[in-house]
């Protein structure tokens, strides 16, 4: 249901729609254009900005609608979210939500209601403090940034919504989607949108099932729209630099890759909660299950935690696999995988396992060798390189969290931060006497910026693309489906099959409810 309706034309805003109307009007004869709608220094025309849609503003995407609206081509015209408000939202720093805030709008004071600071238990090892987030205070934070553009002070131009598909319905004017829903919610909004004709910007991993990410870059391929994922990385100036070292032979071949993550920071490894709980008044239960199986509402679902969930998130692999793998796909060229297995802690029904240590194989392509990839999770870690200096940590300094990768050759080893981040040839004798070759591949002007200047028309095609990140999507969510069945499988990626292995088949295109089909 939409909470409060929005006027054409806000505050003296022009649609899109109207700007061309005015446009051919203007051609027939002589007018008087407003500069608001030329624009001028500092100053961007309404014909030249991106009516975004916010789909999914949690805390993770009250971050990321915060991230958009500082750039000066980009309007807010409606939030979205199954949730009206709620103040348990995990916050990373303190009065995060409220400093972001007056940070967007320019100001010192104000805003302390969206960090109440009350402690959060996520998981036995994270303490954070809790922060506000969903539809309500979304639409009140783009109506107070529009509201210091108007000389009267007062905005109210942004619609919200609890449903998506009524959004998609009623806001004509909306050009893009940027989605932060659930996992499980990513390839339902996507595929809505992408079918309306939105571009369409979406929250990692791209998909929450293997059939999800292939229909969601088969629909992507066929709309012709722009899509990006959230996954910075890909734009970064540190994977370049990775595939230009690795391309030029720094290292030979490489032959292995290991990655290891310290999540899941959220609990894993439990059964179904048995109670049955209160809805929270303002949330609406049944969308925010979206596909998994109707189950009575419980607290040990969300908010956050719902990643270690089977059936609403995709636990430690899919939360951060999204970012190495897109940099490991990248800078060894991969394709999908050959087979896969796990080794896992107790496997649990309706969660993933509290630590993973799960095995991919990659024939090779081109002149490339085959490679073994391993990715380690839970606090699991692979055997220290030989070639690190004793006085030395096995990780990039510049790196919070005990997390990284390393990339196997013949002639040597590369260490990085987990994303690929700050490389580095190990020993420090082989960085310091490393000539470096020359930046042979485009620099990026960003993640958001990639796929904003293609929503606007621009020619290159946003990196981080639904098309090539489904092929890094399946492979990473295969880890998960082997750490869930305990079986060895080979994959079969044009028919969509793990040969020997039966069970895995139910994880790879799971049964969905009735009217969520993709």
């Amino acid at each position: 249901m939409k909470d409060r309706s929005r006027s054409p034309h806000p505050s003296g805003l022009v649609s899109r729609r109207d700007f061309i109307a005015q446009s051919a009007a203007a051609a027939a004869g002589f007018s008087i254009v407003p500069r608001h709608v030329l624009g001028g220094a500092g100053h961007v025309p309404p014909s030249d900005k991106v009516n975004l849609a916010f789909i999914g503003v949690g805390a993770q995407g009250l971050r990321v609608m915060i991230r958009f609206l500082r750039e000066k081509d980009v309007q807010g015209v409606a939030v979205c979210d199954v949730a009206k408000t709620g103040d348990q939202y995990p916050q990373w720093d303190d009065h995060e939500f409220c400093k972001s805030v007056r940070n967007l709008l320019g100001v010192n004071s104000g805003w302390e209601w969206l960090s109440p600071e009350q402690p959060l238990q996520l998981s036995h090892s994270l303490k954070v403090t809790s922060g506000v987030a969903g539809r309500e205070p979304a639409q009140q934070i783009v109506n107070a940034l529009y509201a210091t553009h108007q000389r009267s002070g007062q905005y109210h131009g942004c619609a919200a919504y609890t449903d998506f598909r009524e959004l998609l319905e009623k806001e004509h004017d909306v050009d893009a989607v940027v989605v932060c829903t659930t996992d499980n919610l990513h390839a339902a909004v996507s595929a809505a949108a992408m079918r309306k004709g939105k571009h369409v910007f979406c929250q990692k991993p791209l998909t929450h099932t293997i059939y999800e990410a292939r229909r969601v870059a088969e629909i992507a391929r066929e709309t012709g729209v722009a899509t990006q994922i959230a996954v910075a990385n890909q734009a970064s100036e540190a994977t370049r630099e990775l595939c230009e070292w690795i391309w030029a032979g720094a290292i030979g071949p490489v032959r292995q890759v290991v990655n290891w993550s310290s999540r899941p920071f959220w609990p894993q490894g439990l059964e179904r909660p048995k109670d049955s709980e209160q809805v929270p008044e303002g949330l609406d239960w049944d969308l925010w299950l979206g596909p998994a199986p109707e189950r009575p509402f419980n607290r040990a679902y969300l908010p956050f935690v719902w990643r270690g969930w089977g059936d609403f998130g995709c636990g430690a692999l899919g939360d951060m696999g999204s970012y190495s793998f897109d940099t490991i796909f990248r800078v060894l060229k991969l394709e999908a995988p050959v087979s896969v297995e796990a080794s896992t802690t107790d496997r649990y029904d309706e969660t993933y396992p509290l630590a993973s240590l799960i095995h991919f194989d990659f024939g090779p392509r081109g002149d490339m060798p085959p490679v073994k990839f391993t990715w380690y999770d839970g606090g699991l870690k692979p055997p220290r390189p030989d070639e690190l200096e004793p006085d030395r940590p096995f990780k990039i300094p510049e790196e919070e969290e005990d997390e990284g990768l390393l990339f196997v050759g013949d002639g040597g080893k590369i260490l990085c931060g987990f994303n690929g981040s700050h490389p580095r040839l190990i020993p420090q004798s082989r960085m310091d006497a490393y000539k470096q070759p020359p930046k042979t591949l485009p620099r990026s002007p960003g993640n958001e910026r990639e796929w904003l200047d293609a929503c606007k028309g621009g020619k290159v095609k946003p990196g981080g693309n639904f098309e090539f990140e489904g092929m890094v999507t399946e492979t990473l969510l295969l880890g998960n489906v082997a750490a869930r069945t305990g079986q060895r499988f080979t994959w079969d990626r044009p028919n969509m099959k793990a040969n020997n292995s039966d069970f895995a088949q139910n994880y790879i295109r799971p049964e969905r409810r009735k009217g969520w089909e993709i």
